[in-house]
């Protein structure tokens, strides 16, 4: 068993974030320049993306080479509150 606040992860590893949102215009390279704040090596090209069924949402993997779990938890944060973010997985 871990203790508390120790990871699970070990770093660095390659980390697939899951984003998704509205299919608007503008909703990848908005979520491309997040990722690459706090990601640098992030290859924005890499980004799979996937629209819903009915093509209103759209969910884009992002994997990047994760560093710490610091770096994870301020994406994260940053993803979540990004006001074109509806989940982050």
């Amino acid at each position: 068993m871990t203790a508390p606040g120790e990871s699970l992860i070990e770093y660095p590893c390659d980390f697939p974030l899951k984003v998704f949102g509205e299919a608007k215009p503008g909703f990848t390279q908005a979520i491309a320049s997040v990722v690459l704040a706090h990601a640098p090596d992030f290859d924005c090209a890499s980004i799979e993306t996937r629209n819903s069924s009915n093509a209103k949402y759209l969910s884009l993997t992002c994997t990047i080479r994760a560093t710490s779990r610091e770096q994870l938890d301020n994406l994260y944060r940053d993803l979540t509150s990004h006001p074109m973010v509806k989940m982050v997985l």
